[in-house]
Order: structure tokens, then sequence, then C-alpha cells
């Protein structure tokens, strides 16, 4: 990993996505073309042999071939010249049949698809650590009450375990949106010169669908040079991903301000650590989080303006989208790793989210208006709440201090009412409901599951005894 790429990346993807794997991609796309051709008959099985012995992956020059790109337009016109001048080094006339019946796009996009092939499982696999500590989260903290916040101001009570099945909901539905892109993506991409693979005569959808199947990819209805709408919905899937990591990681650093001090990320050696403060411990997670979440809605951006192309072969816009790819997809890796760690280790204070309710009665005049505006008005209740809100922040007293003084809600709420006003248990609403539906997806799968097994067996079981009962029939003098 690069450092100036440390916080935008991490380790796996950036290995996938470095000038070796990348080479290693390109060199794998000329070898099955030629292994392939070689059993169709179309070039020699000689040529094919000498030249999957040439491409070697480690014996090529990356920065050489990526100098040559500025002049050639594409980085495969260098790669492919410098492995047909090693081919024909070795086995002469075979360097002939390198690339044969290929365009350069075919190489570039099928690499890159072959990349993305490598990244799906390890982003996924973030995403269901991230998924099973949320759930695990939500389920612990379903009656850890907290104080809701809305425009960053506090407001009535929720819980903090539907705060946490919020987030699971979202990146749950982030994920399937991801792997159900990623699966459309992964096609291979070939059509050489004009998209028609007029070099093979009629023998073009024979290698292409041989080619798809030694790659183990997709094989498309058609080449999709200047369609460029499968990337653009992966790319799409992942803003929206992104996005939701950035709003848990902001959630969660707001809930880490010393002010707030309801949750904690998992601390460990150097981690979070101020060069300056030792008292500190930042979020480190949630940082590289939110950088993530900061740079995909332009990179986004800049993929869906690449969309627009040119007849069979785009100028400018299929050259823009290896870099604003692999920045998309490495981000959202970082972010699916960030979140992951963050929430498996999150030290969540019960008793400094009760503390802070404690400290702000002034949360559940909601609920005072909910008991008294049908009797005296929402107009009149919301007047004497502002004087005792008043009279509370200047005497420092409890709300329900304050109300028990007042005549016109003395006189219509009883003592046990007034003494429960700020119990936040008392005021949760449909909180559990709402945490059970957003975790019901995974939980909803599993019922559907076990009751189409049932289905199943329940019908298997009555076409048996349907049989049995006409073989009996027929038995029967």
């Amino acid at each position: 990993m690069r450092l100036i790429d440390s916080l935008a990346t991490t380790v796996p993807l950036a290995e996938i996505f470095s000038d070796d794997s990348l080479l290693q991609a390109m060199l794998e796309f000329e070898v099955a073309l030629a292994r392939v051709e070689g059993r169709l008959n179309i070039i020699p099985q000689s040529a094919a042999k000498a030249i999957a012995q040439a491409a070697k992956p480690g014996s090529f020059n990356a920065a050489a071939i990526a100098e040559q790109t500025f002049k050639a337009g594409t980085p495969a016109i260098p790669l492919l010249k410098e492995l047909t001048a090693r081919v024909r080094a070795n086995a002469g006339a075979a360097g002939g049949f390198v690339h044969w019946g290929a365009t350069s796009q075919d190489v570039c996009d099928t690499a890159l698809v072959l990349l993305l092939k490598k990244a799906q499982p390890v982003i996924e696999s973030d995403l269901e650590r991230l998924e099973q500590a949320l759930l695990r989260i939500s389920e612990q903290h379903a009656k850890t009450v907290m104080v809701g916040r809305t425009l960053l101001q506090a407001a009535p009570p929720t819980t903090f375990g539907v705060k946490a099945a919020g987030w699971f909901a979202a990146i749950r539905r982030g994920k399937r949106r991801v792997n159900a892109s990623f699966k459309e993506a992964l096609v291979l991409q070939f059509g050489g010169a004009s998209g028609t693979l007029a070099a093979f005569g009629n023998q073009g959808m024979q290698v292409g669908q041989a080619l798809a199947q030694e790659l183990h990819l997709e094989y498309p209805e058609a080449p999709w040079h200047t369609h460029r709408d499968r990337l653009a919905a992966l790319v799409c899937a992942c803003g929206v991903l992104t996005g939701s990591l950035g709003k848990m990681a902001r959630d969660i650093s707001l809930l880490m301000q010393t002010e707030i001090a309801e949750v904690m990320e998992p601390s460990g050696a150097n981690r979070g650590s101020s060069s300056t403060m030792p008292h500190k411990q930042n979020p480190v997670g949630c940082i590289a989080t939110l950088a993530a979440a900061v740079r995909v809605p332009a990179l986004v951006s800049s993929f869906l303006s690449a969309m627009v192309q040119e007849h069979e072969r785009a100028l400018g816009g299929w050259q823009a989208e290896w870099p604003v790819i692999s920045g998309v997809i490495q981000a959202t890796g970082l972010a699916s790793s960030a979140m992951a760690e963050v929430a498996k280790g999150l030290a969540v204070n019960a008793a400094q989210m009760r503390a802070n309710i404690a400290g702000n009665e002034a949360v559940f005049a909601e609920r005072v208006v909910m008991l008294l505006g049908k009797k005296l008005g929402k107009d009149v209740v919301h007047k004497l709440l502002e004087e005792a809100m008043r009279k509370s922040r200047e005497q420092k007293l409890k709300l329900r201090e304050v109300l028990a003084q007042v005549p016109e809600i003395k006189e219509n709420l009883d003592t046990d009412t007034l003494r429960e006003i700020a119990e936040p248990e008392q005021y949760l609403g449909a909180a559990e409901e709402f945490r059970e539906g957003l975790l019901g997806g995974l939980r909803g799968t599993q019922q559907r599951k076990s009751h189409r097994r049932a289905s199943t067996k329940k019908q298997n079981l009555t076409t048996e005894i349907t049989e049995e009962h006409r073989r009996n029939q027929k038995k029967r003098p």
C-alpha cells in the first residue's frame, strides 16, 4: 500500500488494485484467449502454449508500461507489444498470434472485471462482520434508553437498540444492492474492433462463450464497449452504501464527544491516540469512514458523467474510468472494514445514556402536551410549558418539580403521573416494534425459509397419501 493511500484503502484491496495484480489480470485474459483459440483451431496450439509461457506477470515492468501508456492511450498497447516481443523471442512466428481477434478495450475491461471479482468477497466479508456486530448490539441494548436528537438538539427518548437496528437495516439493504450490482457487472468484455467479432467469421460467439467460461465470468448478450450501465449501477450502489456507513460513523463520532460520552470506539495500542494530548481517544474508524463518504459522491458523479460515450468506442469517457472505479471500490471497502472494527469493539455506556436523559427533563415536554392537550388545548399547554422550562433553567430545578407548582397542570395530572413524567421507558412509543421490524429482514428470511420447508414437506406428504389412496382404489374389485 502506498503511504498516500493509507487512509483510502485496505491492505487486501490495495493488493487487488496494485500494478502487479492488474498486469496479472490483463495477461490472464491474453492467456485464456490464446488457450481457447488453440482449442478451437483458430490459432496453432503451439502458439497458445508459447503465449502462456511468456505471460509471466512478475517479469513485466509496470512503471515502463505506465509511462508508455501516456503515448499509446491505453496500457494494453505497450503490454501487448512487450508480450509479442517475448513470444517471438522464444517461439518465432507464434508471436503473431498474440491478442488474436481482440481489441485493447477487451483486455482492459475484462481485466477490471477480474479485479472486481476479487474485490467483491473482501467487501462482503467485512459487511457480514459489521452486520453480525450490529445485530448483537441491537439485541443487547433493546431496552437501553437514550436521548433522541433532532437537528443536533435533545428530543424525546429512544433506545440504542433501535438506533443500532437502523444502522443494521440500512447497511444490509446497501449490501444487497452492491452484491446484486457486482453479479451483474462480472461479465466478459469481448467484441473485437467494432464489437462484432468479425475477425472470427461465424465462430465469434463460440470463442466468446468459451473465453467467458475459461475466465469464470458470465457471457453477456453482446459486447458493452460504450454501454457502461452495469458498472455505473455498481458505482452508484457503492455510493449509497458508503453514505449509510458514513451516517453510522457520524452518529458514533458525535456520541463519542466528551460532553456526551455515550459510546466509545475500541481502544488498543496506538489506536486513536493524539500526538500532543494523552487524554484523548480519537474516533479513528469513524474518521476513515467519513473520509471515504466525502470522496465517493464526487467519484460517482465522475463515472456518471463518463457514461455518455460515442458510438462503438469512447474518446475520453472510457479512459477516465479505471481510477474512478478503483477509488470507489477501495473507499467502500475501507469504510466497510473500518465500521466492522468499530462495531465489533464498540463500548456502550448505558449509565451515561440514562444520565443524559435525567439531566435534560425538558425532552419530556411533548409528553406533557399530549397528556393535557385535549383538556386544556395545545396552545395553552405550550405557553404553560414555556414558562415552566424557563423557570427550570433559571432556578436549576427538574422539570417535574416545576410542573408540580403550576396550578393548571397540578389540577389535571395526578401525583403518580407527575412523578413518572420523566421516566423514559414510559414514552418510547413503538420503538421496540420498529427495532424488531428493522431486524426483520434477517428474521423474516429465516422464517420464510422455515415456512417453505414445512410447506414442501406437507405438500410431499399430501402427494404420498393421494398416490397411496389411488393405488388402493385400483386394487379394489
